[in-house]
């Protein structure tokens, strides 16, 4: 008994040597660390450093321009009715696009191919929401489309001035290529041309050519300069083998007025001529034998319409548009688009072998056309 009474009395010694010593070990851990310790002041650290200003070398013009443009850029699907194998009609997702919020009204700029068709639009915003959509307004000529959503706390993009960019400075392109996947994805580039031409269809366009990397899905997405403005709206790229670095935006100021018809009433207000034309260019594509007398040859004359009430008829040839020479239909409509509706223009014309000046009133397109 005496002997486990006293193995009882030195392990208890031994506890409290122990005891003692951990908490002296422990009491000096804690003072040296301090307050900082604490799950509280370790949060607070955490947070300090997550807000720290990065360097200038990392928060370069094209991180400010994405942080700034980059929560105006959405997400947009196209959804269409289509019947499957069984004929049943059903709604389907058609593609997606993207599109940049313009107005804090729920307005979005897209491309008009993103949003043709569509039974059914959804917006995916930056911050995760998604909500329904509506066009109000696409032009398939420019390629240009508006959109309305009704949602609140809308970051917008400011638009800068497409006809103050000079080559070689930086292009910023923002946008969802490849689906919703890659939502947000920035590439960067450099401004590789302005104005270049491209033709779609009959109609001739100035595209602004950018080598920032632009894929399916960037389609209404934003190009942005090192400033944060949206000089364009990202519409193309080449797609041939071998062929990389070549995308194009449709000006931001060229965009403009177009949105703003699209906006307002649904549709673009253009004047016309009235009349059906064939140039020399068309006339050898498709083997027609006409002397077109250097000007445009006239092939139909719409009745009722400008040229109509003016007296061109069937068979005339236009050499003259205001005074200016007219050696193509891309020539003539890119003059006719550039002036208003209700504005009066002289036009030369040949009839067999007599030249006569006639004076047409533009009017507004009718929307058939």
């Amino acid at each position: 008994m005496q002997g486990r009474k006293l193995f009882r009395n030195t392990f208890s010694i031994l506890f409290g040597i122990l005891l003692g010593v951990v908490l002296v070990v422990g009491g000096c851990s804690l003072s040296r660390q301090g307050p900082a310790a604490t799950n509280e002041n370790i949060q607070k650290i955490a947070g300090q450093a997550s807000a720290a200003e990065p360097s200038e070398a990392r928060n370069t013009p094209i991180v400010k321009a994405a942080k700034k443009v980059g929560p105006a850029v959405v997400g947009i699907t196209n959804k269409a009715l289509v019947r499957d194998i069984f004929n049943r009609v059903q709604l389907t997702e058609m593609g997606t696009g993207s599109g940049v919020i313009y107005d804090k009204k729920g307005l979005i700029v897209t491309n008009n191919h993103v949003v043709e068709g569509a039974q059914e639009i959804v917006v995916s915003l930056a911050d995760g929401r998604s909500v329904p959509g509506r066009v109000l307004g696409g032009d398939a000529a420019t390629d240009l489309a508006v959109v309305k959503i009704d949602a609140e706390d809308l970051t917008v993009a400011s638009f800068g001035d497409s006809d103050q960019i000079m080559v070689g400075e930086p292009a910023i392109a923002i946008g969802n290529p490849l689906g919703l996947e890659f939502r947000g994805s920035v590439t960067a580039g450099v401004i590789s041309a302005l104005n270049r031409s491209i033709d779609l269809g009959e109609r001739k366009f100035k595209l602004i050519q950018t080598d920032a990397a632009i894929n399916p899905g960037n389609s209404g997405g934003a190009l942005v300069n090192a400033d944060g403005e949206v000089i364009g709206i990202n519409s193309a790229k080449i797609a041939v083998s071998g062929v990389e670095g070549i995308g194009f935006a449709i000006p931001i100021n060229a965009a403009k007025p177009i949105v703003a018809d699209l906006e307002k009433q649904g549709r673009v207000l253009r004047p016309y001529l009235g009349v059906t034309l064939i140039d020399k260019e068309i006339a050898q594509r498709y083997g027609i034998d006409i002397d077109l007398q250097g000007g445009i040859f006239v092939l139909k004359v719409i009745a009722g319409g400008p040229a109509w009430k003016a007296g061109i008829r069937a068979n005339d040839v236009i050499v003259k548009f205001n005074d200016e020479t007219i050696g193509s239909v891309t020539d003539l409509r890119d003059k006719i688009a550039s002036l208003g509706i209700g504005a009066a223009v002289n036009v030369t014309i040949k009839r067999g072998s007599q030249e006569r000046n006639i004076e047409v009133i533009l009017e507004e397109m009718p929307a058939r056309s």
